[in-house]
């Protein structure tokens, strides 16, 4: 299946935000905090205002007088004892106090781009520095300096579920026990395309037209409405091509309510676009949780019982799911696919001086099941069992679905024990033995690992997803979603699930997502949930097209509807028929323009559906070889087997594991955001010091599928998007620390630097 979107992407075709220019637009620059925690006692944009060119400065004192309202805060769990989560008001821009080095502090609007950033350098600023508070100990220590009125202490709040007294006991029996903590490290997402804002007002109409790359847009639409307190229909959002997402598409940002304001209060197109330093400052940052599990025993190796504390850094300020990916999103999944008849899990939630916490691909699946898959292998190793045996006795068995899990998580099917085999096949498993002598022979170390692990894919906010068929005055059928792809291949995914019912090519096919001229109910796309969601309404969609043209093809036919038949792209009775977009065709006269309108042309029709979430499962398997004179690892081979139900596109899947593996390679290897302890100065802000995945880190990446469908969306599929990272993490840990145990290293963190590793290999080595 060859990807509609691919020729136009890659050939520089695709319109990002950053291409889209409208008359008379003006050009903004963001002025940032220099100092991660300080009293702001002045700004004087007197100067800056009479620049050349300068048209508006805007500070916080603007945003306040506007009346708009706080930037979205995090879900408002409850927490320990009916505690509610502490969130601050979070400005556009900083007014009393600055919270992190990057924080927005004042909007410069120019004739050029170049003019606002020159006319910024003249704005003063006048601060009385305080104590920045970095990390998560640093934050909850006694008497650290205190970030927000709203929280104490810098909690933002605590979080606990499951039987903690069925597990205390569970463990005061149990024959074996092991602990294992584990750091999964604050990290960047970097999309290609960086954050870019193109907002105009409309005085006479009082709507906003935004441009700007999203997941949806009904998602970012409900979130200014919420913030400026107009009513979503006055709003318009327009996203055209996303060059990645990560998770940071979802949600407004400071920097794009300042720019409404400013074409709001200007009567003109104002434009932003980051530059990738800004990126890597005020970006909603991804992961930094600490997680300390348990895991007790029989002494057969069966597990009794799981219990994890956690802790959260979520920065500065409660961004949306900041608080729920160190809380929910790592509780619903913590058993992972084992049958664990007890579990509790206790979180503890803080702020610190440094750029908020948010979703970044997987939002707490992927630490998880890193977390549950070293502590495996740590039990494995600490008590004599063998990996795979171990893993194998503890499975959820097939015959038990759907299973509930002791904190609640139903999986509806999966059959984790033949997902394992398929990929210790595709993986030469047995044949490790000798090429880690081989390897040895060279100077080199040698290590296997394998992670077994499970998702859930979101739900989704709104209660359904619909899908729209209008047909414009050529025929040519236009599909309408509230999806949004950043790269996923919707628009071949998509399509090709309405041209397989209907049985056409999809030349007469067009494909729009985030519309703004049609609005659609629906989630946007996030949480591996895009097919599974959106790609059932479309599959429900190709029956309904099929039963909406058929009394039209009757009369064409000049036959009753009972004797039509469809079939192979054309409606049918006796030795007439009359094509699908043939029919279509005939049937456009009365739509009187090319923009498609609902109820314009009969042939039109709707779907929708609601479904919950599936469970999305793997077996990941990396093989490393290690240079125990430089640290350097190699990973030589790479071996997945994934179930995602039924697969419409296997190139997608396979192009989707791939992109997630490299990522949590990323992880483990390199990727770190690192802030001075003392400063709350962020260290690694350019690619200089904050490495992305190469090419060249990875060599024989080799994927399998075992697909069991699921019964909980007419598709059967489960979704993908965020697997490959929740299996790289800790099979490639696992792999390395395989290698380098025989010499004496128990325990590693990511990221696994070559100069991290070669130090323990020393250390290892003296003990």
């Amino acid at each position: 299946m060859l990807r509609r979107e691919d020729e136009r992407c890659l050939t520089g075709k695709g319109c990002y935000t950053a291409d889209q220019d409208l008359p008379g637009q003006l050009h903004a620059y963001v002025l940032r905090a220099d100092r991660a925690h300080a009293k702001v006692l002045r700004i004087d944009a007197a100067s800056a205002s009479k620049r050349p060119g300068v048209h508006l400065v805007l500070t916080g004192e603007d945003i306040r007088e506007s009346g708009w309202k706080s930037l979205p805060g995090g879900v408002a769990y409850e927490g320990v004892g009916g505690q509610k989560m502490r969130k601050p008001f979070w400005p556009a821009l900083a007014q009393d106090h600055v919270h992190y080095v990057g924080e927005p502090l004042a909007l410069v609007v120019a004739d050029s781009a170049v003019l606002a950033q020159d006319a910024a350098e003249a704005i003063a600023v006048e601060y009385d520095d305080l104590q920045p508070v970095v990390g998560f100990e640093n934050a909850t220590r006694a008497g650290a300096p205190q970030l927000h009125e709203e929280a104490p202490g810098n909690l933002a709040f605590e979080y606990e579920t499951g039987d903690r007294a069925a597990v205390e006991a569970a463990f005061a029996g149990a024959a074996l026990r092991t602990r294992l903590t584990v750091e999964s490290q604050r990290m960047v997402g970097n999309p290609i395309e960086p954050r870019a804002f193109l907002a105009a007002w409309d005085e006479k109409t009082g709507t906003f037209a935004v441009h700007t790359p999203t997941q949806g847009a009904n998602g970012m639409r409900a979130q200014f409405a919420e913030i400026t307190g107009l009513p979503r229909e006055r709003i318009r959002i327009i996203t055209q091509d996303v060059g990645g997402s990560f998770g940071i598409r979802a949600f407004a940002f400071a920097e794009h309510v300042a720019v409404m304001l400013a074409a709001k209060q200007l009567g003109r197109p104002v434009k932003w676009v980051a530059t990738r330093s800004e990126l890597f400052l005020s970006e909603n940052h991804g992961r930094a949780l600490t997680l300390c599990g348990e895991l007790a025993l029989d002494s057969d190796g069966r597990f009794l019982a799981l219990r994890f504390e956690d802790c959260a850094d979520i920065g500065a300020y409660a961004a949306p799911f900041g608080a729920q990916i160190g809380s929910r999103n790592i509780t619903i999944t913590m058993g992972g696919v084992y049958r664990i008849p007890a579990m509790y899990a206790h979180t503890r939630v803080a702020y610190t001086s440094t750029a908020p916490v948010s979703a970044y691909r997987g939002a707490g699946r992927p630490d998880i099941a890193y977390a549950i898959e070293r502590l495996v292998d740590h039990a494995a190793a600490e008590h004599g069992f063998d990996p795979i045996e171990l893993r194998r006795r503890n499975f959820v068995p097939t015959d038990a679905m759907p299973y509930r899990t002791a904190n609640g998580t139903t999986y509806d099917c999966g059959e984790f024990e033949a997902v394992m085999d398929k990929a210790l096949v595709l993986a030469d498993w047995k044949g490790f033995q000798a090429r880690r002598e081989h390897s040895a022979r060279t100077g080199r170390l040698r290590g296997i690992g394998l992670a077994t692990f499970l998702e859930i894919s979101a739900p989704g906010a709104a209660p359904k997803d619909q899908v729209y068929a209008r047909f414009d005055r050529e025929g040519s059928l236009n599909l309408y979603a509230a999806s949004q792809s950043s790269g996923q291949g919707h628009e071949t995914t998509f399509v090709h699930i309405v041209t397989e019912a209907l049985g056409v090519t999809d030349e007469s096919i067009h494909f729009h997502e985030s519309d703004p001229n049609v609005l659609v109910v629906g989630n946007g796309t996030g949480g591996s949930r895009s097919l599974h969601g959106t790609g059932s309404a479309f599959k429900l969609l190709g029956p309904k097209l099929v039963e909406t043209a058929k009394p039209h093809a009757a009369a064409a036919l000049g036959a009753d509807p009972a004797a039509v038949e469809y079939r192979d792209g054309a409606f049918r009775s006796g030795d007439r028929r009359v094509g699908y977009f043939e029919l279509a065709r005939k049937l456009a006269a009365p739509v009187s323009d090319k923009s498609p309108r609902p109820g314009a042309h009969p042939m039109d029709c709707d779907a929708e559906c609601s479904f919950g979430p599936t469970i999305p499962n793997g077996c990941h398997i990396a093989e490393v070889e290690i240079d125990p004179d430089t640290g350097e690892v190699d990973i030589v081979a790479y071996a997945t087997v994934d179930d995602a139900g039924n697969v419409i596109d296997h190139a997608s899947v396979e192009g989707q594991v791939h992109g997630g593996v490299m990522q949590g390679v990323g992880q483990v290897l390199g990727e770190h955001a690192v802030y001075d302890f003392e400063t709350g100065q962020l260290l690694s802000g350019s690619f200089l010091d904050y490495p992305m995945p190469r090419a060249d880190w990875m060599r024989g990446m080799r994927c399998g599928e075992h697909s069991v469908p699921t019964k909980t969306n007419a598709l059967g599929a489960k979704g993908v998007g965020e697997s490959g990272t929740s299996g790289a993490l800790p099979a490639v840990m696992n792999a390395i620390l395989c290698a380098v145990r025989p010499v004496g290293v128990r325990q590693l963190d990511m990221p696994v630097t070559p100069d991290r590793l070669w130090r323990a290999l020393r250390a290892g080595r003296k003990t």
